[in-house]
């Protein structure tokens, strides 16, 4: 039987202003934890709440915060800003080339948010490097480590993903590294991203560690991934959702539209409260100070059953 969800909860005040490209930042740490054991069925009730990962000990919270494409001269702001508006949780990767800004970003956030690394849940991924063996494997993502952890002995990073398939040598030399670095304590948990079934299924044959315990996919109402999303419910995978808001493409859906007027809420905040409701961990990403406060704010309405209906409909 799979362990059962913990909800970890806290209740930060946020003080934000909004008119500045650099604003300062203020925090008011009323974040010690308390966690609480949550049945699977139980809503999303606040920011601050997060999911155990099953026989590792580490709470993921719920909501993260992605940084794919936010340039690195303003990675550093933007990060301050999601977690002075309440994120716990940052998404980044050797692809974005925005690792390094990242871990400033929460090395400065001790000083000027009385935030801790300890706080913060920090994922990055390896990239889909050429088959040269597992130890180069182990290299790039040590390396990722430092650049994260700002080269500290003890540097970790609380979730690291093979980023995408590649080849099937590149899988396997890939996930060996993760399983060194996971042994070694410097990946709390580690996982996949945008992994199919069969992918899944073949990690048996070279896995030491599996199930993985997150799979990272692009999930909203258009690209609900329903054989993928059931298998990794069966096996206890959790689930994180890229793409979450379709990156604003369907915004003006009418079906999304309805229900946003309907809760006096934005179509952002409606998929973000989806993929809440459906169990993913929806990771959006915005540069813009006004939308990264008003995407946490998702917390005070409960889509109806037939708003969850809807717009599993929408998938074609």
């Amino acid at each position: 039987m799979a362990d059962m969800p913990v909800v970890v909860s806290a209740s930060p005040r946020i003080s934000l202003p909004l008119d500045s490209r650099r604003p300062h930042i203020a925090w008011h740490p009323e974040h010690r934890l308390s966690v609480t054991t949550m049945p699977s069925s139980s809503k999303p009730r606040a920011l601050t709440d997060a999911v155990s990962v099953a026989s590792t000990g580490v709470s993921m919270p719920l909501l993260g915060f992605g940084v794919y494409q936010v340039p690195k001269p303003t990675c550093v702001d933007v990060c301050l800003a999601a977690l002075a508006a309440g994120y716990r949780h940052i998404d980044s990767a050797q692809v974005y080339e925005n690792e390094a800004e990242v871990g400033q970003a929460v090395s400065q956030a001790s000083a000027k948010l009385g935030i801790s690394r300890k706080d913060v849940f920090l994922t990055t991924k390896i990239m889909s490097h050429s088959d040269n063996g597992s130890q180069t494997m182990y290299e790039s993502v040590a390396n990722s480590v430092s650049k994260i952890g700002g080269r500290k002995k003890d540097a970790y990073v609380d979730l690291f993903l093979v980023h995408a398939p590649g080849t099937r040598q590149f899988r396997e030399d890939a996930w060996k590294a993760l399983e060194k670095l996971y042994e070694q304590g410097r990946a709390k948990t580690i996982g996949v991203s945008n992994f199919t079934v069969e992918d899944l299924e073949e990690m048996k044959e070279y896995a030491t560690i599996w199930p993985p315990h997150v799979n990272q996919i692009e999930l909203h109402p258009w690209c609900q991934e329903r054989e993928t999303v059931q298998y990794c419910e069966n096996h206890h995978i959790i689930l994180q959702a890229y793409s979450p808001l379709d990156q604003g493409n369907r915004k003006n859906d009418p079906a999304v539209v309805t229900i946003a007027e309907k809760h006096k809420k934005s179509p952002a905040q409606v998929l973000i409260r989806y993929s809440l409701q459906k169990g993913w961990i929806p990771l959006p990403k915005s540069v813009n100070l006004d939308r990264i406060k008003q995407n946490t704010d998702v917390y005070d309405f409960e889509l109806a059953s037939d708003d969850m209906a809807a717009l599993d409909s929408l998938e074609s």
